[in-house]
């Protein structure tokens, strides 16, 4: 099997929750049932305590050994020393991002329904491209939707490259609708909601994990 660039099976990505402490409990529970990678998105709150609340992620995360990815905020990642970053189509273009943060770091970028603008960023030499919302979704009710179709596309512009830069898929996905994603060739699978919001968040994260076994 070809070497992956990035994680393969549940990537964790954090609800806006302003309780560091409640979150860090769900990072433990999450990383406890299988979870291979996380990614902590903040959109809220003020620059010194989205910092701060960052920097306490990133203390449980090495503590777990746990690869650590900051959404959107690549500068973050730099002054963090977190493992990468993911870009939005209105982040900093990859280039510039790769060369701030350096060749041993993980980038992945959104790539919403669109199978072009992933072929333009694996000549970019990213470590994931990322394909959704597949399914509706409570994070971002207007987002664009892939198709099952978008997902095999990405698996085979990715193929012929090593290591290879993994497939991932987000937006509504959940334990009982996350295999035929995995089916198309998804090698990960970001999950919010159905993860952090579960009553047993172990336990989701266990029943997606044993998807990729």
């Amino acid at each position: 099997m070809t070497a992956l660039r990035f994680p393969r099976g549940l990537y964790g990505v954090t609800p806006d929750w302003s309780d560091t402490d409640r979150l860090l409990s769900a990072i433990r529970l999450a990383h406890a049932g299988g979870m291979r990678v996380l990614q902590w998105r903040r959109k809220s709150d003020t620059e010194p305590q989205r910092q701060a609340q960052a920097q306490a992620v990133l203390d449980v995360c090495r503590s777990l050994k746990l690869p650590l990815i900051i959404n959107d905020d690549w500068q973050l990642a730099a002054m963090l020393d977190a493992d990468g970053v993911h870009l939005g189509c209105d982040d900093a273009p990859v280039g510039q991002v790769r060369q701030a943060l350096g060749a041993h770091k993980l980038i992945g970028v959104s790539c919403y329904n669109q199978p072009d603008l992933a072929r333009q960023h694996l000549q970019e030499s990213v470590d994931y491209i990322a394909f959704g919302a597949v399914y509706p979704s409570q994070v971002k009710p207007d987002a664009a939707r892939a198709t099952l179709a978008d997902l095999r596309t990405g698996r085979q512009l990715t193929q012929a490259l090593s290591p290879r830069p993994a497939v991932v898929a987000i937006g509504g996905i959940t334990p009982d609708n996350a295999a035929p994603l995995i089916q198309a060739g998804v090698d990960s699978i970001a999950v919010i909601s159905a993860l952090f919001d579960a009553p047993d968040i172990q336990a989701a994260a266990l029943a997606c994990s044993r998807l990729f076994s």
